[in-house]
């Protein structure tokens, strides 16, 4: 969460104002996309103005999806009304290119699982593109596309039968789900564990939680004072701690307030918003407090008491700010969410 301040002897009623935004001191903001930015085809409410509003920092886009080209996604941002060339798209499939070229010769063939984001890149690359095990591929990139089949997941089982002792297998991504205009849909992840029961392998990663993707941002923006954006805890806020950078977790799109609550120390985020508004409004210190045994966590207009591993709400304020007491007192208790009694009013 925020910094952090504890007063003993005293009960706090509402923290101090911070004049902090989450871009404070940031030179590069990483944005995902699904969930973050938009939904499907259309964009999620005040993404666009709040991204196109940032000043001081330069904006990328980092995504695990690889179904599309960097210039498609880019295109797609535009229509939106974001401000983007296709440079500042930072894509798994970029990402898997620098993993191949340390673990094949150049020009070699490599077999695909995915889409034309992941050709496009192989082609720029200058690797020869199949999607047969029978030309003997040197390695395997297996990426997320609504057109992968069985036929195709097959035919990456039989390139790999080799098992541990085989081609090198990248996947670009292991992302269970993907968020959809509809609903939520099986992602990559799911493809690759068809494969992985199959082989009885695991692949190398590129994409978010693994670093691999991270460092192709900072290499291109030559920064690492970043923040990451995210909707997941799981893949973005995992893989911005494995970076060694601070995350933002905006609840637009997969993980909610009860999920953020249980979340596991390597899965918590440093700040957490409602929507990408958030990103240029002050953000609340954290002041904790004791009141004889109890412990007192206020964030902003919310404050949440701890006593003998029971939770209660003692200033409702807003609903960001409770769920944001409400975590910073459960992660700095030293106890496992499902020991304590929290009130519904944390997540509801």
């Amino acid at each position: 969460m925020a910094s952090l301040r504890k007063r003993a002897g005293t009960k706090a009623k509402t923290a101090s104002v911070s004049t902090r935004t989450p871009l404070t001191g940031i030179a590069l903001v990483l944005a995902d996309l699904d969930g973050v930015v938009y939904r499907g085809a259309d964009a999620i409410p005040y993404a666009v103005d709040s991204i196109n509003a940032i000043r001081g920092a330069q904006v990328a886009y980092i995504t695990n999806n690889a179904s599309r080209t960097d210039a498609s996604v880019a295109a797609h941002l535009g229509e939106l009304g974001v401000q983007v060339e296709a440079r500042d798209v930072v894509t798994s499939p970029q990402a898997a290119m620098g993993l191949l070229r340390e673990l094949i010769p150049a020009g070699s063939t490599v077999m695909v699982v995915g889409g034309d984001g992941l050709t496009s890149e192989l082609e720029k690359s200058g690797f020869v593109v199949t999607r047969s095990a029978e030309d003997s591929p040197a390695a395997v990139v297996q990426g997320f596309a609504p057109e992968v089949a069985w036929k195709d997941l097959a035919e990456a089982a039989f390139a790999l039968k080799g098992g541990a002792a085989g081609i090198p297998w990248i996947a670009t991504n292991t992302d269970w789900t993907i968020p959809q205009a509809r609903g939520t849909a099986p992602g990559n992840g799911t493809l690759v564990s068809a494969v992985h029961t199959a082989v009885g392998r695991l692949p190398i990663v590129a994409g978010k939680p693994e670093v691999a993707i991270f460092e192709e941002a900072f290499t291109r923006y030559k920064s690492r004072e970043a923040l990451m954006i995210g909707d997941r805890l799981d893949t973005d806020i995992l893989g911005a701690n494995r970076a060694g950078i601070p995350s933002l977790l905006v609840l637009t799109g997969i993980d909610q307030a009860k999920q953020v609550l249980a979340a596991i120390p390597e899965e918590r985020p440093t700040m957490i918003v409602d929507d990408l508004r958030g990103l240029h409004e002050p953000y609340p210190e954290t002041v904790v407090t004791h009141d004889g045994a109890a412990v007192v966590t206020t964030v902003g207009t919310a404050s949440v008491r701890l006593e003998t591993q029971r939770l209660t709400v003692t200033s409702a304020g807003t609903s960001i700010d409770r769920l944001r007491a409400g975590c910073a007192a459960i992660w700095n208790s030293g106890s496992a969410i499902y020991a304590l009694e929290v009130p519904a009013a944390l997540y509801s």
